[in-house]
């Protein structure tokens, strides 16, 4: 039986060097593409239905539409990048492609929301399939649909197994009671999840999380079944591919649990913590006792302090502060 054929890749995004940029503007100008203004971006470039997006962060580039591959092997990665990449993943990065667990979290940072963990499994055939059709860290993705979209893929990519857990406020804020630590929460979370995801591949070999501390944390968080697994920490794990669905995995859950409640309190919930969450807090506090950030907020942040003083007063454990 022959594999369904993969959609063609239609986004791609790299990082660029100043000067690249600079020499890629210049060498798509002489190629007659159209040039626009948009906020975060060095420039925004369109020929038919192709987009160049360089953002200033970075610099970095994300390439969209018809022709993406295209344009990434015969115009970026030889004339700008100097570097043939796309095609060559599995030569330059071939540890992506073993079977390995990827595990990412979504909304530690959030004072609304909950936090979730998620986790993926990907194997030679399932990476490839995640690679062909452009999963990357969710926090390259600006679109709520596109991150829905790529979950509904990862979940219905045989042999992923996906595996989220949504820890809600109420129950973030007694497991921080409880460990005074986020960070030794995290490692409980991760744990949970790769338990989880063991329960379906008891001879996975390997789980691979970004470094959010020591992983001595997760390995003595893990049940019998798991102390046998080989526990991966590094930066930016969020360019593995098994990494990358499970941080898509984890934003859906968060974005999900916002719009949610929202339509139960008829509002919008700013992500964050800015001066658009200090105020809905406010206004919840007032509607409801500032009681009602318990079940919606984490309540550690100094945030709550700073919202309802008299009812939280200053976190004795550290606050938003602690959050990595």
């Amino acid at each position: 039986m022959t594999s369904p054929q993969l959609p063609p890749k239609t986004i791609h995004t790299a990082p660029l060097t100043a000067a690249q940029a600079t020499h890629l503007r210049a060498l798509l100008t002489e190629r007659g593409w159209k040039f626009d203004t948009r906020p975060y971006m060095l420039y925004f470039a369109q020929h038919e239905k192709l987009t160049v997006a360089v953002y200033e962060k970075g610099p970095k580039i994300v390439v969209q539409g018809k022709g993406t591959a295209e344009f990434v092997q015969f115009i970026l990665e030889p004339e700008i990048i100097g570097e043939a990449k796309l095609g060559y993943e599995e030569i330059s990065d071939p540890a992506m492609f073993e079977p390995h667990f990827g595990i990412d979290e979504s909304g530690k940072g959030d004072f609304f929301g909950p936090l979730v963990i998620a986790g993926a499994y990907v194997d030679r055939g399932i990476a490839r399939t995640f690679l062909q059709a452009g999963i990357q860290d969710s926090k390259r993705i600006g679109s709520d649909k596109k991150i829905r979209d790529f979950a509904e893929l990862i979940r219905h990519t045989p042999g992923s197994i996906p595996t989220v857990v949504v820890i809600g406020p109420e129950r973030y804020n007694q497991l921080y009671e409880k460990f005074g630590n986020l960070n030794r929460l995290l490692a409980w979370g991760h744990a949970r999840v790769i338990e989880n995801l063991l329960e379906r591949r008891p001879d996975c070999p390997r789980a691979l999380s970004d470094q959010f501390a020591n992983p001595k944390l997760i390995e003595r968080a893990l049940l019998e079944k798991g102390r046998g697994i080989t526990l991966d920490q590094r930066t930016k794990a969020e360019s593995d591919l098994a990494v990358a669905a499970a941080s898509i995995l984890a934003r859906e859950g968060f974005i999900d649990w916002l719009q949610k409640n929202g339509r139960t309190f008829q509002r919008e919930f700013p992500r964050g913590a800015s001066a658009a969450v200090k105020t809905t807090a406010r206004e919840l506090a007032g509607a409801h006792g500032p009681e009602i950030l318990h079940r919606l907020a984490k309540t550690h942040f100094k945030t709550a302090a700073e919202v309802a003083p008299e009812y939280f007063g200053r976190p004795s454990l550290p606050g938003a502060d602690d959050v990595v």
